[in-house]
Parts: structure tokens; C-alpha cells; sequence
């Protein structure tokens, strides 16, 4: 050790201003390099200098030992390091801004309604999971179609929960998980999208394909506004389910559609009003469908 001068624990720790203590802990934890004197005290190589002093700095952004190790011995870079820490605070402070907008959703409930809300909001708690639920019907919903079709539906019409989401937001969400559970709600849907109660549907899934371009047509009369009226877009969508059954557009064939969706489902409505209150568009697949069962309605009576 003739050829090195080596600095003792208290000289390494008056260079760097960490205390000994702290520097004992960590090369017990394998962070530092120590040899021994003849007579067992701990002794630095000048290099430990710069290792503890960056030791010390990544310690003071928060980040863990075992990621400091990485760093130390090259196995990860500083650049990966921080990336992965900077993401990690970010998936903190998303969950920290969930539970203030979770308690806010029931504070701001009337008393006698907290209970309630409280209940209610449960289901999103866990955000992910709430959204998965929401997923997992929809895919239900449209099984004969292929995923990429479904994945596209989906991304246009299944909301995902901001960390910061407003009270009616949270309650809004809520409300669709709770909704979805209901089985009831689940044929009401496939009814509304499908008129299934005319019989004779020969391809289910070329007709889903067909009433979604008839939803796309419509979208800017929603969008704008317009009341649900007999025209073209109607038109087309009536001859869709026709043409689906091997049937023509007949006025007794539209009042057959009619009966079956009964104006739609006031459960559906409210689905596709909560859907529009988080996605803030007011042309969702199934407002668009709506426009059009309306019109219908319009024009049948």
C-alpha cells in the first residue's frame, strides 16, 4: 500500500461531508470499497472520493440503493436510472392526485349522499381495473368482429380516467362500471345495435361493419346539432338491416325495426350521455346510432 495514499474513514468523510457513520453503513452494504491497516480500521482509495459523492447525490433525488449499485458498477447508466425514477414519481403523483379527486368526489356529495357516492366510487378506485370492465363488455359486445376493429372502437369510445378527474367525472365513470354490471343493460345493447328481434340476419359481422360506416355517416349531423330527421343517412341505415335480412325498405319493415328498439333502452341512453360527459365528444358510436333510431322513430310516425 506504498504506492497509494489512502485516506481514512474520517478523512473520507470530511471530503465529501457525509458522516461516518453513513459511510460505514454503506460499505457494510457493498456501495464502497474498504481495505483494512494491519490493525483493522477502514481505509479509502482516492477514487471512494468521487463514488460517494455521487453516492450522496443520487440518495438526495430519492433514488434506492440497489439502483445506486447499478450505477456504480456500470450495469444500468445514470441517464436509464433517472428515467426509470422519474417515471415512478410520476405513477406516485398520479395516484395521489386520484385519491384527493376520489375524497373531493365524496366531499362534495350532500351529507345525506356520501354514503352513497362513497359506495359508488369504489369502483374506481382502481382505475385500470374500472377500465377493464368497461373493455371486457364492450369485446362482449362485439365479439364477430376482429380485434383491430374492436381495438379502433374501443380507443373512440371507452374513456379512460385522467388522475386529476373532476367529481362529476369520477361519478360519471363510476356510474358506466355500474352500469355494465347489470346484465339487463347488456341486451339492451346488443338489441339496440343489432334490431335483433327482426330475424334473419345472415352476416352478423358484415352487418356491425355496415351500421358503424352508417354511424361515421351521421356524425357531423350530431356534431352540429341537427335533430334526428328522415333523410339519407337514415335511409342508408334502414337499408343496411334490410339488405342484412334479405329484406327491402318497406314502411311496415321500419315500423318492425322500431318495435324492436322501442326507442332505445333509457338505460343505453344514459350510457351514451355519461360516455359523452367524459369524452367530451358529442359524436360517440352510440349517440350516432341513437340519432338515427330517432329518426326512425320520425319517420315511421
Amino acid at each position: 500500500m506504498t504506492h497509494i495514499t489512502y485516506l481514512t474513514i474520517g478523512e473520507l468523510a470530511t471530503r465529501t461531508g457525509v458522516a461516518v457513520r453513513t459511510v460505514r453503513y454503506y460499505c457494510d452494504a457493498g456501495l464502497l470499497d474498504a481495505a483494512r491497516t494491519p490493525t483493522g480500521h477502514r481505509v479509502f482509495e482516492p477514487g471512494a472520493v468521487d463514488r460517494l459523492v455521487l453516492l450522496r447525490r443520487l440518495r438526495s433525488f430519492g433514488i434506492g440503493l440497489a439502483a445506486i449499485e447499478d450505477v456504480l458498477d456500470g450495469t444500468r447508466s445514470l441517464a436509464e436510472v433517472i428515467a426509470a425514477e422519474r417515471v415512478g414519481v410520476d405513477d406516485e403523483l398520479d395516484a395521489l392526485n386520484r385519491r384527493r379527486a376520489l375524497l373531493r368526489a365524496v366531499e362534495s356529495a350532500a351529507p345525506d349522499r356520501q354514503d352513497e357516492h362513497l359506495n359508488l366510487l369504489a369502483a374506481v378506485v382502481d382505475p385500470r381495473a374500472a377500465h377493464d370492465v368497461l373493455v371486457t363488455f364492450w369485446r362482449r359486445q362485439l365479439t364477430p368482429l376482429p380485434a383491430a376493429a374492436v381495438d379502433g372502437f374501443l380507443s373512440m369510445n371507452v374513456p379512460e380516467l385522467a388522475p386529476d378527474a373532476h367529481p362529476e367525472h369520477l361519478l360519471a365513470y363510476a356510474e358506466l362500471i355500474a352500469a355494465v354490471s347489470d346484465p339487463e343493460i347488456a341486451t339492451a345493447v346488443y338489441d339496440t345495435i343489432r334490431h335483433r328481434s327482426t330475424p334473419g340476419i345472415r352476416d352478423e359481422r358484415r352487418l356491425l361493419f355496415d351500421v358503424a360506416d352508417a354511424c361515421v355517416a351521421v356524425a357531423p349531423l350530431v356534431t352540429a346539432g341537427q335533430p334526428p330527421r328522415p333523410g339519407p343517412e337514415l335511409d342508408h341505415y334502414v337499408a343496411i338491416h334490410a339488405t342484412a335480412r334479405d329484406r327491402h325498405d318497406t314502411p311496415s319493415f321500419r315500423r318492425q325495426l322500431l318495435v324492436d328498439a322501442a326507442g332505445a333502452d333509457h338505460r343505453v341512453r344514459r350510457y351514451w350521455h355519461l360516455t359523452t360527459t367524459l369524452t367530451g365528444e358529442a359524436a360517440t358510436s352510440g349517440t350516432t346510432q341513437l340519432w338515427l333510431v330517432d329518426a326512425l322513430t320520425a319517420s315511421v310516425t
